[in-house]
């Protein structure tokens, strides 16, 4: 008797710590839509003075240089081929920095776009979100924004245009494209070799050939559409679009290589990933990714994709991608080839951005990755080479700065 009442005494026991255990978990406070709002305990952390070294997996050390600070939250860059730098800002500002100066100054001739929000909030928007040269910029002087346009008195919508660079401003800006209603959010630019030119689109409906949201596009240099775009015959289709199904792509780049275009898609808790876009192809969002929803159950019954394009990489917990790079310089040899992603955050943690190095085989297929520059805790939000070979690296805060890396020696 006394072993019997021993072991259910051990029983209830158990029991007693698993149901303790169950109601041991901590009550979330979440936003609309069950997102939990994150954590701000190492959020905000000030960039040091610089320069940083590091050791990397590669055998090879890097040094990271403050090139320029108190840039507003800063969105992308891009080099004037005099060596001088244009960023964009969150704010709807376009800034110029002379080569080898430390300040920028802001230029006028820029659209108005809707700047509101921090982040990764609710309700936040980005007025301009990326930058690009026309590939003849020699001859035309065209360069390219991205941003959020105002639409009635408190709306907005994305739109592209292009204006012609005097050296000092822009001039004759107009739209070349602008989404319908209800398609906001975050546009990324690439160039085709051929000249045609790429774009995403954030919003919601990303299955539906017949709307906007959750795209990538092609279209002419002009605005126009290219006779060759995979639904250009579709009567339905909107025929613009190139690729369809994608969550929220903040980045996108040519390989310099192949010509092929390449993609950076965040998922929403988890499934970040890294995709090969190709024509006409659907990449699954929403019905299927390799992440957890906000509120925690897996986006999909069945994390993969048996019909849909998968993704190169991916990431979980998401890192929240940004900026795409592929690097082909000589000033830092042991990354040749390498991609590289902007991370804003990890694990929904603010404070954990980073920047992130992929290495592929001669089939596009992952060796093995390393984090970079985690314990600055910057949000990267634009990657780009230089051309002395050096990376350099938007940070989007509103303390922003641009980083340089280098070779340590």
């Amino acid at each position: 008797m006394t072993k019997r009442w021993s072991a259910i005494s051990a029983t209830l026991g158990i029991l007693l710590v698993c149901g303790t255990a169950v109601h041991a978990q901590q009550n979330v406070p979440r936003m609309a839509g069950g997102v939990p709002i994150a954590p701000t305990g190492i959020a905000d952390n000030p960039l040091g003075s610089g320069p940083f070294r590091y050791r990397t997996a590669e055998g090879m050390d890097i040094r990271v240089e403050v090139v320029a600070r108190d840039i507003e939250y800063a969105m992308a860059l891009t080099f004037l081929p005099t060596g001088e730098m244009l960023i964009v800002t969150r704010k709807g500002e376009l800034h110029l920095l002379p080569k080898d100066a430390a300040h920028t100054r802001v230029v006028p001739g820029g659209p108005l776009g809707v700047f509101a929000g921090e982040s990764g909030s609710v309700g936040t928007s980005h007025a301009y979100t990326d930058i690009a040269l026309h590939p003849d910029f020699a001859t035309n002087r065209y360069i390219y924004i991205a941003y959020n346009k105002p639409e009635g008195e408190s709306g907005r919508v994305l739109a592209l245009g292009r204006g012609r660079w005097t050296g000092e401003r822009i001039e004759g800006f107009e739209d070349i494209w602008v989404a319908p209603s209800g398609v906001s959010g975050v546009m990324r630019l690439a160039f085709a070799q051929d000249g045609t030119l790429f774009f995403t689109t954030s919003g919601a409906d990303a299955q539906n050939l017949g709307t906007a949201g959750g795209k990538v596009m092609r279209i002419n240099a002009d605005g126009s559409i290219p006779d060759d775009n995979p639904f250009a015959a579709n009567r339905s289709a909107r025929k613009e679009i190139y690729s369809y199904g994608h969550r929220g792509a903040l980045g996108l780049a040519i390989h310099p290589g192949t010509g092929a275009l390449w993609e950076s898609e965040n998922g929403p808790n988890g499934g970040d990933e890294v995709n090969v876009i190709k024509p006409g192809l659907n990449y699954g969002w929403p019905y299927v990714s390799l992440g957890r929803s906000y509120p925690g159950p897996w986006q999909s019954e069945r994390p993969g994709h048996p019909v849909f394009e998968p993704p190169v990489v991916y990431w979980m917990p998401a890192i929240a991608v940004s900026g795409l790079m592929f690097y082909t310089g000589d000033a830092l040899p042991k990354w040749k080839g390498d991609i590289f992603v902007g991370a804003l955050r990890t694990g929904e943690i603010p404070g954990t951005g980073h920047l992130e190095r992929i290495l592929v085989n001669e089939n596009m297929e992952e060796l093995r990755r390393e984090t970079l520059l985690y314990d600055l805790h910057q949000r990267i939000r634009d990657v780009k080479q230089g051309p002395e070979g050096y990376i350099y690296l938007a940070v989007e805060q509103k303390d922003g700065s641009i980083l340089r890396i280098v070779p340590a020696d």
